[in-house]
């Protein structure tokens, strides 16, 4: 029977640990002013006809804060790079220049701030909703255990506290993004 609970106890928190983990790699697409290769880290190209990530057939590096350059291992692939580019709806143009690719990220007006704030509360809200339904999950497991009904308060109790720290963890991640994409 302990096992059973430390089982339930144990996944929770992992499940929750893992709604973290998927906000902030949310989190990291969302622009805050400057260039990252993270940015286009979602762009899928096609090379020989396959969907291939674009770390995978090019380098990408941001030689200064407001330039993406995406240097692809073989020249043939530049129109391929810019079209999963324009594919992916990422709101760059990309320029070649034969060699590379080039992506001059402009700066953010004081309007598209608020939106990616927005974008990242919606994220965070996201986040919320599967702590609080990894929450739910775990208080059902523990219902169908033939347990006393004290200890079930108990351990309902603790994973309550476990949800308000993951819950916590969160809003402070989206202040600290907020500010980071509110800060000009």
């Amino acid at each position: 029977m302990e096992d059973e609970i430390d089982f339930i106890i144990d996944g929770t928190r992992e499940a929750m640990d893992n709604a973290l983990k998927h906000l902030e790699k949310e989190l990291i697409n969302i622009r805050a002013g400057k260039a990252s290769p993270s940015m286009v880290g979602g762009v899928m190209v096609d090379y020989y006809g396959s969907q291939t990530p674009l770390s995978q057939v090019a380098n990408v590096s941001t030689p200064d804060g407001m330039t993406i350059t995406i240097q692809p291992w073989e020249k043939g692939m530049i129109p391929e790079i810019e079209r999963g580019i324009h594919l992916a709806n990422i709101g760059f143009n990309p320029m070649n220049n034969g060699e590379s690719v080039i992506i001059s990220v402009p700066p953010l007006t004081e309007e598209r701030r608020r939106d990616l704030a927005k974008q990242a509360k919606a994220a965070g809200e996201e986040a919320k909703i599967g702590v609080r339904n990894d929450r739910k999950n775990a208080n059902n497991d523990l219902k169908v255990l033939e347990i006393s009904e004290d200890l079930k308060k108990s351990l309902e109790e603790d994973i309550q506290e476990m949800t308000d720290q993951h819950i916590k963890k969160i809003d402070e991640i989206l202040a600290k993004k907020e500010k980071e994409i509110m800060t000009v």
